[in-house]
This record gives C-alpha cells, sequence and structure tokens, in this order.
C-alpha cells in the first residue's frame, strides 16, 4: 500500500477494541470475517518461513490448521498509528500438557473499523525446555509481568 493510498485518519477509539478483537481470531478463528475486511491482505513471518494470505477465510483455515489445542493470547500493549496499530501478544497454547508460548507483533490497517492488512512477526513456539534455557542464557534485562 502506498502511502497515497493510506486513510490517514484512524479512530483512535476503535484501536483497542480492534486490538482485542484480532486477539480473539487466534482462541476463535471463526470470529475472522467479524474482524477483517472481506480482502484482507496478511504477510506472515516466521522464524524459518513465509507466506501471504488473502480473505478472513484463509486466515482462519490457517489457525485451524496450526492450532493443536485450546489458545489464550494475552495482548501485552496496543499502540495507535497513522493508519491502524501496532500490536503484541504473547500466544499460549495447551498441547500434549505442555504450555507451547509464542510472541508476535502485528502491524495492522484498518479502515472503515475493519482489518484490511496485517503483517505479523512470530518467535516460533516455545516450550518449558526452551523458556529455561533462554531465562538461563539470556535473562532479561527489562521484564514486565503482563497478562493473565
Amino acid at each position: 500500500m502506498t502511502n497515497a493510498q493510506r486513510d490517514t485518519s484512524t479512530d483512535l477509539s476503535a484501536v483497542q477494541p480492534l486490538s482485542l478483537r484480532f486477539a480473539g481470531v487466534f482462541e476463535n478463528p471463526g470470529s475472522a470475517k467479524d474482524v477483517f475486511s472481506s480482502d484482507v491482505f496478511f504477510d506472515l513471518n516466521m522464524p524459518v518461513w513465509r507466506m501471504q494470505l488473502r480473505g478472513p477465510e484463509a486466515f482462519s483455515a490457517q489457525l485451524e490448521q496450526i492450532n493443536e489445542g485450546d489458545v489464550r493470547i494475552d495482548v501485552l500493549r496496543t499502540v495507535p498509528t497513522v493508519t491502524g496499530f501496532v500490536t503484541e501478544h504473547e500466544e499460549h497454547q495447551l498441547v500434549g500438557g505442555q504450555d507451547l508460548t509464542a510472541r508476535r507483533l502485528w502491524l495492522c490497517e484498518m479502515k472503515n473499523g475493519c482489518i484490511i492488512e496485517a503483517v505479523g512477526y512470530c518467535s516460533g513456539e516455545w516450550d518449558a525446555d526452551l523458556r529455561a534455557r533462554h531465562a538461563a542464557e539470556a535473562p532479561m534485562i527489562r521484564f514486565e509481568e503482563r497478562g493473565a
């Protein structure tokens, strides 16, 4: 999307509720049609893969394919931009008795109360062993307990 095509009038009162509804799509993929425009564009960047999708149905189908258990999303923060918002969230998924976590950062463009474009960056899934290794080898300098 070029700057000339961008609508520079983000409705700030809509940002936080839309960010929470977006997080809800990961927990309930069937709600995608209520959050995204019918031609929404996704650019998804994972640790060793990149893919693009178009449409809420394609995104919800992708989530349903990769989800293995119940998913909980903790929205860590959402920051409005001129044309939408940036949101950071952490996903928790219980798979085989094990809590897998993934951290994601999303750049979302919005129009008329819907997300029209979402570019996502994901850390990949971390199991308990990887989280323990990380805590021992690369302790956080600044860590805030967020979410439930």
